[in-house]
């Protein structure tokens, strides 16, 4: 990827960034981030994300990426992932571009591709996460859909024609059998997918990992398997991490309720809500809450 490229699309950011990181595109995002702080939990939402500048680490299980400028980052899952900026400053900000990926936007595009034209998918789930270089075509798109900030007559026309460059650039990438799987109805990531929701919205109650993957449609076995391949956790780690997420969202507003929040999210016996708490975030829950109330600023997980 050139110099030149990479220069354009950081003054493209820099000058279009708001405090919100929204942009008149719908789904487009831009992030300029100035410090590092300390790790964090959040969900990644089901993204691309390049950078322009910057690096940030990214922690998924026991999965751990890197990526930087130059670098796109694909989630097709909306997972729980704790991740820190690397080196950001206010002189040297990390800067990136965020566009949501939308499952009806990529089967759209498929429908439309010729035979041949897409490499056939396989039948077990991919990681729910990737990273890789950013091809010059990807590249391109990504800029002139951020020039049309700059040209407000042409963006309802224009826009959402560059975003579907963006989705076949991305499908035909090195990382597009996850994408591709993302538009498919019937693909091992859809039925993770559905298990992935069904747990977040009853993180709280216990559950047999055999009705879940009844759920899903799929076998006991291969529901781990694929799930484990996707997540990088297992159903109950998985749960694990979505409670005690949750917890500390309830902690920055209800800080002097630990027992009331832990018997919220899921857990009977407060130690073993402490303990879990500390062992996940570096702190018991009580003092956690304190530091939060002091710096109570939240961020998509994966945009630089």
């Amino acid at each position: 990827m050139s110099s030149d490229r990479l220069d354009e699309l950081r003054a493209l950011l820099a000058r279009h960034v708001r405090p919100d990181w929204t942009t008149a595109i719908d789904g487009v995002l831009i992030s300029k981030v100035d410090r590092s702080d300390p790790p964090s939990p959040s969900m990644s939402g089901t993204v691309l994300a390049v950078i322009a500048q910057g690096a940030k680490h990214l922690a998924l299980g026991d999965r751990v990426y890197e990526y930087h400028a130059g670098q796109y980052l694909v989630a097709s899952v909306d997972l729980p992932v704790t991740g820190h900026f690397v080196g950001a400053t206010p002189e040297h900000p990390a800067l990136g571009f965020g566009l949501t990926l939308e499952p009806s936007a990529v089967a759209e595009v498929l429908l439309q591709a010729g035979p041949g034209d897409v490499p056939h998918a396989g039948g077990s789930a991919l990681p729910g996460i990737a990273v890789s270089d950013a091809p010059e075509a990807l590249l391109d798109a990504v800029i002139r859909l951020l020039h049309l900030l700059d040209e407000p007559r042409d963006r309802a026309v224009l826009a959402p024609l560059v975003k579907r460059e963006i989705l076949w650039r991305l499908i035909r990438s090195e990382q597009g059998g996850i994408v591709r799987q993302l538009g498919l109805a019937d693909s091992s990531l859809s039925h993770v997918a559905r298990a992935v929701r069904w747990i977040r919205e009853h993180y709280a109650q216990a559950f047999k990992v055999e009705d879940v993957a009844r759920l899903s449609g799929m076998s006991v076995s291969a529901f781990y398997r694929n799930f484990q391949a996707v997540t990088a956790m297992s159903p109950i780690q998985f749960q694990k991490q979505i409670r005690l997420q949750e917890a500390r969202l309830l902690l920055a507003t209800h800080p002097n309720d630990v027992t009331g929040v832990g018997h919220r999210v899921g857990y009977d016996s407060p130690s073993q809500f402490s303990r879990e708490y500390r062992r996940q975030f570096g702190a018991p829950p009580s003092e956690d809450a304190t530091r939060l109330r002091d710096s109570a600023r939240t961020a998509t997980a994966v945009l630089p």
